[in-house]
């Protein structure tokens, strides 16, 4: 009998774009600045640069320097008839055989040989998941029967350690030292 190994978790796109758009431009590897983001992103910054954010107080630190989204959201899409790929719905980093939603805040994503994220929470979902295609929205947030919502959006993080990221490029997770906080959005 032959036995069945997981999948090892790695890196299965890496995307970046210069504008405030939804979707992002794929790369067969990105620079990483620690503190800062993805080298081109609009996203990039000490301080927040989503635009809500901005008009909100632009002084704030940009926990969002970051974005993740796993590439099993994509097939689940797929059978409920949405055609969505990776760096789609605006991801930097697209990942496979890492749980993002279960991860606690604080965790520590080492992607490649150089590259540290640090896991700050949940992507709040909005309309622009609507614009781009409609009725997606309602498979990204969605109610868990318990009074709680469910967002599906990915993770956002922050660069403890930069440096580049490719695609194929082996993930590993470091969980933080107890307790564990749920990631709440960000």
């Amino acid at each position: 009998m032959v036995p069945v190994t997981e999948p090892v978790p790695h890196v299965v796109a890496v995307a970046f774009s210069l504008t405030h758009g939804f979707s992002k431009d794929r790369q067969p590897s990105v620079q990483i600045v620690e503190g800062l983001g993805v080298v081109g992103d609009a996203h990039a910054g000490q301080t927040v640069k989503h635009r809500s954010r901005v008009r909100a107080d632009p002084s704030q630190p940009n926990l969002r320097q970051v974005h993740l989204m796993h590439a099993e959201l994509f097939d689940e899409l797929a059978e409920a008839g949405f055609d969505v790929g990776p760096a789609d719905l605006g991801e930097n980093v697209t990942t496979y055989g890492v749980d993002l939603l279960g991860l606690p805040r604080g965790t520590r994503l080492h992607l490649g040989a150089e590259v540290v994220l640090e896991v700050t929470g949940l992507r709040n979902p909005c309309q622009q998941i609507n614009d781009f295609r409609p009725g997606l929205l309602k498979r990204l947030v969605l109610p868990d029967g318990a009074g709680d919502v469910i967002r599906k959006a990915g993770i956002m993080t922050v660069v403890a350690r930069g440096g580049s990221v490719a695609v194929g490029d082996v993930i590993e997770v470091d969980l933080p030292a107890g307790p564990h906080h749920r990631l709440q959005m960000v």
